[in-house]
């Protein structure tokens, strides 16, 4: 079976190759195609994989090309990890967005925006390469914005894309940890958009356990998301809120820790990247994952007063396990739950058909199907529908080249303020951002 890997010069990519490694079951991946348009980041790469892979029995094959046609031939997963811009677009998001007052992450609120506003147009020209050279292909989607970018591809390939993200994988794992729960065994009853999402109940063998750990205050503050929201609010909500909420949230805090940072994440990321890429290797690669792991959201948890990460959440990843999952069970047909990023159906009934949310899903060889899950509340269909509202103006600036609805799209954004803020983001992009030139 081959896995073609789009932007198979990325950092995270040792982290799919790894997993890879691990399955020696019939019916595996044997070969892989590294796809990159840097040559250079592709070298460095390959040279990490083939010391990760070195004495490992029935490693699969690993080639690395330019060429995205010859990547595509006779794949039967596709893997989307590319980053249009690279990390000096996301620094440039950032700093944009922060000198307007308002959020620059990559995937929330501004940044999010003018990310997707340069990725969209990118993403739909490689999923009419897809559906002209490999038809057959299963896309699995995991360039940010992830929902966004699902559903921009979705619209080529229907329900042959699917987006995954590792969020949902931590939160999963970190509350059945403390309820004393197998993750495998428990329904996560998690709903909304990428980024943006909650978990309302963990069901075992029948009964919701969430409950036990929302009455309980000193589990509550035990862990990653108690740290960072607080027990009340977390009670409050009856709820445990993906950690990216914490930008809508404590928006106020969030931004002031990111403008008085010394360097905005995607700038440390870019720093720390360009040494990793300058002297390649395993070692310095693990070291490399290692700090940034440690780093994750320093500054929300600063905001937050959450201290350090726990020693258990700093195990990397999670996103490559669930690609892996995915995997064998398209093309085995072992039929299992994840939470994922599909068309909505009649899932989310706030949304219509074609959304894409991410939600619980069973999969099998006839691909996913999200599950039955608990209404949104009021609060949570706000933050979704107006979020969604905001993604869908992206994709019709990215279709159309019309720059009032690339207005819109900033304007109609819950953490953007006004529409003269929005109007100086788009123009801001457009000069900071070649990619943006369709909407000038």
């Amino acid at each position: 079976m081959k896995l073609t890997i789009l932007g198979g010069g990325g950092f995270r990519v040792p982290l799919v190759h790894r997993a890879l490694l691990g399955d020696h079951a019939e019916g595996r991946v044997t070969r892989v195609t590294l796809y990159d348009v840097d040559a250079g980041r592709l070298a460095a790469i390959g040279g990490v994989l083939a010391e990760q892979a070195a004495g490992v029995p029935d490693a699969p094959e690993v080639t690395a090309t330019t060429d995205l046609d010859e990547a595509l031939r006779g794949a039967d997963f596709a893997f989307s990890a590319i980053r249009v811009g690279g990390l000096a677009g996301r620094a440039a998001d950032e700093r944009v967005a922060l000198a307007e007052g308002v959020l620059g992450q990559e995937t929330v609120g501004a940044g999010g925006i003018a990310y997707g506003l340069r990725t969209v147009p990118v993403a739909v020209s490689v999923a009419r390469r897809i559906a002209e050279v490999a038809p057959d292909a299963w896309v699995i989607n995991f360039t940010n914005p992830a929902g966004l970018v699902t559903e921009a591809m979705s619209r080529v390939l229907g329900d042959r894309v699917i987006g995954i993200c590792d969020s949902p994988v931590g939160l999963g794992r970190r509350v059945a940890r403390l309820l004393g729960a197998d993750p495998d065994r428990a329904f996560l009853d998690y709903a909304g958009l990428n980024h943006l999402g909650w978990l309302r109940g963990v069901r075992v063998d029948g009964r919701d356990e969430l409950p036990r750990l929302l009455a309980d205050p000193e589990a509550l503050g035990s862990f990653e998301e108690g740290r960072l929201f607080g027990p009340e609010w977390l009670r409050s909500l009856g709820a445990v809120p993906n950690e990216y909420l914490h930008y809508y949230y404590f928006n106020r805090e969030a931004v002031l820790a990111y403008r008085e940072a010394r360097r905005t994440r995607g700038a440390y990321l870019r720093e720390q990247q360009e040494a990793f890429y300058g002297s390649p290797s395993l070692a310095t690669w693990r070291a490399t994952l290692a700090e940034r792991e440690a780093t994750y959201m320093a500054a929300n948890r600063e905001a937050a007063g959450a201290g350090e990460r726990a020693e258990e959440d700093l195990e990397p990843g999670g996103y490559e396990q669930v690609a892996l999952a995915l995997m064998r069970a398209v093309a085995r047909d072992e039929r299992t739950t994840l939470i994922l990023n599909v068309r909505n159906g009649t899932t989310l009934p706030v949304l219509d058909a074609d959304a894409v949310v991410e939600v619980p899903c069973v999969v099998g060889a006839g691909g996913a199907h999200p599950l039955s899950v608990s209404p949104l509340p009021d609060h949570a269909v706000g933050l979704v529908t107006a979020v969604k509202a905001a993604e869908r103006e992206v994709l019709a600036a990215a279709e159309s080249g019309s720059r009032q609805a690339a207005v819109k799209a900033f304007a109609l954004h819950p953490l953007v303020d006004s529409v003269s803020v929005a109007r100086r983001l788009l123009d801001a992009y457009v000069n900071e951002h070649p990619a943006l030139g369709y909407l000038a």
